[in-house]
């Protein structure tokens, strides 16, 4: 998420000497409740601000996903402003959500153990290889695909596996990295990106592998792909904007960038039993699971970074685990474990865990003592602008009405 307040006067906030409660420190109008009051009333927090930059906070917040249920999470994040040094009376600030280092460690410790992390790979693989399938979509060659945050290169073993088409009256189809020419695996962390490129599927497609010096910068030089992929990578991004506008740079005209993130609702069983935990046995609640987008967002932000005929869906994968302890020891042999500013360092406490667990348990848990898991993903595709595109008719030059569709159940012939 990125809050730029340009030449505004200062958010000023003060701390409760008392406990950790953030009290209004200036009444000054007009001022916005984030949390409207609504029960968090220990975590109560008002910016004094002009109206747009209200908005604009408002907006962010919205866009992202964040409301009363992460009162915590705000805190943080004004705080990191504070930690970075930049002072809160900067021209343009830009407010980190996920710590890149740390998401860097996590990745680099995960892939330290190859045998483990290949077995917990089953969603990243299940997710790129469904992503893979909607080039099968799109009939035309593709002389140089980028897959940025590669991981371990799910998506170039997607690209090769045979038979890929999944419709029943082809019996054989050929890979869908016959359609490519070369493929530019792009991560941050060298370990993960090479830890399978002595496995076979290296030699049935041209790969380079390309260590990124920053998850949100691409060094890549204007129209140099012919088309952009990327799997469950995006969630970690601060400033999706800035690198969905980089993304469009980079892409050559009428080029298509398709891409799968989590999103939405995912793990909301985790979050809601975490949160409950915390609450029941510190009497608080902490950000254990990572903000993300929603879908509903997604589209806006594909338009405002250029992409044209543009698709949005969601997919829902519900994965059973024995036990929470199970899930979360996947979460972290993925790399995936919470990276966001300001989480509390070290592990949750033995009785949060077991709180947890049981509280998981009754809420979701399935008949057959496992518990389920939903990770929400969100596919998108959009087209960087080109010559013959399909363009929208005109205005007012539609020759059906929808009122006589709705009317009568079918369309009427206009004379």
């Amino acid at each position: 998420m990125c809050l730029r307040f340009e030449s505004y006067p200062p958010i000023r906030f003060t701390l409760d000497h008392a406990g950790w409660n953030l009290k209004e420190a200036a009444r000054a109008e007009p001022a916005y409740d984030l949390f409207h009051g609504a029960s968090w009333t220990s975590y109560f927090l008002t910016i004094v601000a002009p109206h747009q930059v209200v908005q604009r906070v408002e907006r962010e917040i919205h866009t992202w996903g964040l409301g009363i249920e992460f009162p915590f999470l705000l805190f943080f994040l004004i705080f990191a402003i504070l930690d970075q040094g930049s002072g809160i009376a900067s021209s343009a600030l830009t407010l980190q959500i996920f710590n890149s280092n740390t998401k860097y460690l996590q990745k680099e410790r995960a892939s330290s153990d190859a045998e483990t992390s290949r077995k917990v790979d089953y969603l990243k693989d299940e997710i790129a290889t469904r992503l893979s399938e909607r080039l099968l979509d799109i009939k035309r060659h593709f002389p140089h695909v980028l897959d940025l945050g590669a991981n371990a290169c799910n998506i170039a073993r997607a690209l090769t596996n045979p038979n890929p088409d999944p419709d029943p009256a082809k019996a054989t189809s050929p890979p869908i990295a016959s359609r490519l020419s070369h493929l530019t695996c792009a991560d941050t962390s060298p370990t993960l990106l090479h830890r399978d490129d002595s496995l076979p599927f290296n030699d049935l497609l041209p790969i380079t592998r390309t260590v990124l010096q920053s998850p949100e910068s691409l060094p890549f030089s204007p129209s140099t792909f012919s088309a952009v992929l990327s799997s469950l990578s995006l969630h970690w991004i601060n400033d999706l904007p800035s690198l969905l506008s980089q993304i469009t740079r980079i892409l050559q005209p009428d080029a298509p960038f398709l891409a799968a993130m989590f999103g939405g609702d995912s793990l909301y069983e985790l979050r809601s039993s975490l949160q409950l935990a915390d609450l029941d046995r510190r009497g608080g609640v902490s950000p254990h699971v990572s903000p993300l987008a929603d879908i509903r967002d997604m589209g806006g932000l594909l338009t405002k970074a250029g992409f044209k005929m543009l698709t949005v869906d969601v997919d829902d994968i519900i994965v059973d685990y024995p036990s929470t302890f199970a899930l979360m020891t996947d979460l972290q042999a993925m790399g995936e474990s919470n990276a966001i500013l300001g989480r509390e360092m070290g592990g949750m406490r033995r009785d949060v865990l077991l709180a947890n667990e049981a509280i998981y348990r009754e809420m979701y848990g399935n008949e057959d003592g496992s518990l389920p898991a939903t990770f929400r993903v969100i596919y998108m595709i959009g087209w960087t602008e080109g010559e013959g595109q399909p363009q929208p008719l005109k205005r007012g030059s539609g020759q059906v009405s929808i009122k006589d569709i709705l009317e009568s159940g079918g369309i009427k012939e206009n004379n």
